[in-house]
């Protein structure tokens, strides 16, 4: 049987085909409100590089220098953070789209901006006494202790984006239930945890300390908080498991002694508002190891009936916590 050749107006286009493969791949329409508080979490990041650029001098925002707008910018990214997802799913938009756009946010507001900031405090602080001009941190610099801040920075950078990539790629869908536990510090607990101290070091550096004080006091937060960015960024691409606070702690029905608990903290932030920040913040970033020392600790007290010696013993209801 023959076949009666395409004329050449018959055959494929490639770039018809192109064409088609790109129309099926366009977008549809973008949610306004979840895509604008993800936007909104970007600019507290890029406004935070901005004001922590500055160093130590006062600005307009409440009087408070650079580096703490710095850091309560990195706060207010946090907050747009969280609800972002909830919107999202309140109306029914979550899209591929917004969790890629999400995470570009936080690897700015989380990754780039604290390691940023811990970078500004060292240079502010720690180059006390030194040329003004001169630079005490980065990889060109003659001193060891200057290197190695602008490593852990570097190294926090990168295990926030390892963190960030590798939530994306295991997460199965954007259900609640999938979100309930992180495998690895979350950016943001992170971010939490060494913008709270940075806060909480110019706090303490304004109004406790005096000037024959405050010198000892900025050499030993120089030491100590970039101490606390390295275990962070070494956190972020562990496999501690962590809780999500808001699906986990703040959805559906407590019991009063949860309530008190979630309470009490809120109420001591009106007085104590840096002090229950970096409690808090450090808190939840030990919570990973600390639960881990528990459930090995519980694993080998207890005493299964029934088993036989040499017989694996699997805690019951393993598997659904680890979901």
């Amino acid at each position: 049987m023959q076949t009666t050749p395409r004329t050449k107006s018959q055959r494929p286009n490639r770039r018809q085909t192109v064409r088609a493969e790109f129309r099926r791949r366009t977008l549809g329409p973008i949610s306004v409100v979840p895509t604008l508080l993800t936007l909104a979490n970007l600019m507290c990041g890029f406004a935070a590089i901005h004001y922590a650029s500055r160093g130590d001098v006062a600005t307009a925002v409440f009087g408070w220098n650079a580096i703490t707008v710095g850091g309560g910018l990195i706060f207010l990214g946090m907050f747009f953070d969280a609800i972002d997802g909830s919107v999202a799913r309140l109306t029914r938009s979550t899209s591929d789209l917004g969790a890629q756009l999400d995470s570009i946010a936080d690897v700015v507001t989380f990754g780039v901006a604290p390691a940023f900031l811990m970078l500004q405090l060292v240079e502010a602080y720690y180059g006390t006494g030194v040329d003004a001009d001169a630079t005490v941190v980065g990889p060109g610099v003659a001193s060891v202790y200057g290197k190695a801040v602008w490593a852990i920075a570097a190294i926090f950078v990168c295990g926030g984006a390892l963190r960030l990539a590798r939530f994306n790629a295991e997460t199965a869908s954007h259900d609640e239930r999938d979100h309930r536990f992180f495998k690895g510090l979350p950016i943001p607990g992170a971010a939490g945890a060494v913008a709270s101290l940075i806060v909480l070091h110019q706090h303490l550096l304004y109004t406790r300390f005096d000037a024959t004080e405050s010198l000892a006091f900025d050499r030993i937060a120089a030491l100590t908080i970039p101490v606390i960015a390295l275990l962070c960024g070494l956190g972020m691409v562990s496999n501690l498991r962590y809780p999500h606070v808001v699906n986990r702690y703040l959805r559906g029905g407590r019991d009063f002694g949860s309530l008190v608990r979630i309470a009490l903290p809120l109420v001591a932030a009106i007085w104590f508002l840096q002090e229950t920040l970096a409690a808090a913040c450090t808190l939840y970033a030990l919570s990973g190891p600390l639960g881990l020392l528990r459930r090995r600790s519980d694993d080998d007290g207890r005493e299964p009936a029934g088993t036989k010696p040499g017989e694996e013993f699997k805690p019951e209801g393993s598997e659904e916590d680890l979901k």
